[in-house]
């Protein structure tokens, strides 16, 4: 039941500011993490989406389960960890956003234990090719 690591990079062709507005938006995930629906639950402190933000995540099977965001500088950052449901423990995820040459590159993380065995393994593939399909269907 050790730790899995995904690490996904993908260039945008649109300026660190939108892709970061539109990435930050919990209601603009539903495309990410396809078929899942995502309904927020809160807003952040200080910012809209910011700490202390939440989105509950529903997938088509299992309990739905809530992710609240933990750090958030804008245009640069979003760390946000699951707090409520799911069957990951010590879920970390972050979104760095960088400007680069006629774009934005994000640099997105994410890590996780599996509450029972196997969990994490299955879970890993599943996850990783489903936010790197999400991402490419992004249009900015």
């Amino acid at each position: 039941m050790g730790f899995r690591h995904i690490e996904i990079i993908k260039d945008f062709n649109a300026p660190v500011e939108r892709v970061f507005a539109y990435l930050g938006e919990h209601e603009n995930l539903g495309i990410i993490f396809a078929p899942a629906s995502i309904r927020r639950i809160s807003d952040g402190q200080g910012a809209r989406n910011g700490v202390g933000s939440a989105r509950e995540m529903k997938i088509l099977v299992g309990p739905s389960f809530v992710e609240t965001v933990t750090a958030y500088k804008e245009n640069e950052l979003i760390e946000y960890r699951i707090t409520r449901g799911s069957p990951l423990k010590n879920h970390r995820g972050v979104m760095r956003f960088s400007a680069i040459p006629g774009g934005t590159r994000l640099h997105y993380t994410i890590e996780f234990a599996g509450k029972f065995p196997l969990v994490a393994e299955i879970v890993k593939p599943v996850l990783e090719q489903g936010i790197r399909k999400g991402l490419n269907k992004i249009r900015l």
